[in-house]
C-alpha cells in the first residue's frame, strides 16, 4: 500500500508546518495561555491569509475544496504546536456541518467569513451523564415562525470566542434536528471553565434562545452521526501531532542528557521505551489515515473511526506519559514545554468519549454486523 502524500498534500503539510513553527513558539503559547481570550489572533490571521482556514470548505464558497484527509494534515501540524486557536471546533465541528447540511444562504453568510478569519464556530455535541450525543438535552419548538431552544449543554469548546454553535435539539418525541445557534441570541448564558489543557470550555444554558434549522426537520440523528465520525477523526489527528512532537522532543532530550558519563539514550530500557513511543505514534497515524480516507471516499467507516479514536485515546496517552517519564524531573516542570503535550492528549482522550467508550461502540458495531451476516 502506498501511504505517500500527493504533491498537493505535501505542499499543504509543508505550508502549515512553516506557519505553526514560525508563529507559535512555546514562549508564544505560554503568553497566549495567560490571556483572557486564550486565542492567538496573529496566528489565526496567518492561517487565514494562507487560505488554510478554507482547507475543507468548497471552492464555490472561496475555500480550497479539499476533504477531511487534508484537514487532518493541518490538524496534525496544529497538534505539534499546541497553539491556542479554535481550529478543531471551527473547521471540524462547525464548518464541515454547515458545508454539508446548511442552506445556500447559510453557507454564503458564514463560510466566507470563516475563511477570512472573521467567524469562529464550535459544536455542542457532548452531553450530560453518559455523554451520548444521540440523546440531546436540548428541546426546540416552532413559535411564530421561529425556532426557540431550551436546555443546557456541557463542555462546549471555544464558546467564549465563537459566533455560532451547532447542536441538535429534540423537535418531537422520537425526532431530533440540527440547529445553527448565534451566540448573540437573547436567552443564552455562557459559563466558561478552564479545562485540562488550559482551554476554555463552556456550559451553555438556553432559555427560549432563537436558532436556525440546519438541514431538514428530523434528520438530527443522521446528521450527528455524520458529524461525529469526522470530529472523532479530527480529534485523532490533533493527538497524532501532539504525540509526534513529544516523541521528537524526548529523543532530543535523552540524546543530550547525560547520566554516569553517557547519554540517557544509550541505556537499553530508555531506547526500548522510546521505540514504543515511535511505534505507537506511527500506528495512531496509520489508523487515522485509514479512517479519513474512507470517509472522503464515501465508504462505510464507522469501525475505522472508532479504532482511530481508541488509538488516539489509549495509545496516545501512553506515548505522552512515557515521554514525560523519560524527561525525568523536567517532565514535571510546568516551565518546560513537554508537559503541554501530556495535557492536550489527556483532554483529547476524553472529548466525546474515551477509550472504553470507543471499544464499547466498536463492539456493538461488530456484533451487529455478525448478526446481520448470520441472518439473526
Amino acid at each position: 500500500m502506498n501511504f505517500d502524500f500527493s504533491e498537493e498534500q505535501t505542499a499543504l503539510s509543508e505550508l502549515s508546518s512553516q506557519i505553526f513553527e514560525g508563529s507559535s513558539s512555546f514562549d508564544r503559547v505560554e503568553e497566549i495561555e495567560n490571556t483572557a481570550e486564550k486565542l492567538d489572533a496573529n496566528l489565526w490571521e496567518e492561517l487565514s491569509a494562507a487560505n488554510l482556514l478554507g482547507i475543507a470548505i468548497p471552492e464555490d464558497q472561496g475555500g480550497l475544496g479539499f476533504g477531511l484527509f487534508e484537514l487532518c494534515i493541518l490538524l496534525e501540524e496544529h497538534g505539534r504546536s499546541v497553539a491556542p486557536i479554535p481550529l478543531l471546533p471551527t473547521l471540524a465541528m462547525g464548518a464541515l456541518p454547515i458545508a454539508e447540511f446548511g442552506s445556500e444562504e447559510q453557507k454564503a453568510l458564514i463560510l466566507p467569513k470563516v475563511i477570512a478569519g472573521d467567524c469562529i464556530l464550535t459544536g455542542a455535541y457532548q452531553e450530560w451523564g453518559s455523554n451520548n450525543p444521540l440523546h440531546t438535552s436540548l428541546t426546540a419548538e416552532f413559535v411564530d415562525g421561529k425556532w426557540l431552544l431550551n436546555g443546557s449543554k456541557p463542555a462546549v469548546p471555544s464558546a467564549n470566542n465563537a459566533d455560532y454553535v451547532i447542536a441538535t435539539a429534540r423537535t418531537g418525541e422520537e425526532e431530533a434536528s440540527l440547529f445553527l445557534i448565534p451566540l448573540t441570541s437573547e436567552g443564552i448564558t455562557v459559563t466558561d471553565s478552564p479545562t485540562t489543557n488550559r482551554e476554555l470550555h463552556a456550559q451553555l444554558d438556553l432559555d427560549q434562545a432563537e436558532a436556525e434549522l440546519l438541514g431538514n426537520v428530523g434528520q438530527g440523528n443522521h446528521s450527528i452521526i455524520w458529524i461525529l465520525e469526522r470530529v472523532h477523526t479530527a480529534i485523532a489527528a490533533v493527538a497524532v501531532g501532539c504525540c509526534a512532537k513529544a516523541t521528537e522532543m524526548m529523543a532530543e532530550y535523552t540524546s543530550e542528557r547525560e547520566q554516569f558519563g553517557r547519554p540517557l539514550s544509550h541505556n537499553q530500557a530508555v531506547t526500548q521505551r522510546a521505540a514504543d513511543c515511535y511505534i505507537g505514534t506511527d500506528a495512531m497515524r496509520l489508523v487515522l489515515w485509514q479512517a479519513a480516507w474512507r470517509l472522503d471516499a464515501g465508504y462505510p467507516a464507522a469501525e475505522e473511526v472508532r479504532a482511530a479514536k481508541w488509538w488516539s485515546a489509549e495509545i496516545g496517552q501512553k506515548v505522552v506519559h512515557d515521554v514525560q517519564h523519560l524527561h525525568g524531573g523536567m517532565g514535571a516542570d510546568v516551565d518546560y514545554p513537554v508537559h503541554r503535550f501530556f495535557l492536550w492528549v489527556k483532554q483529547l482522550e476524553n472529548m466525546l468519549g474515551g477509550g472504553s467508550a470507543q471499544l464499547a461502540e466498536l463492539g456493538k458495531q461488530i456484533a451487529a454486523k455478525a448478526k446481520a451476516a448470520a441472518g439473526i
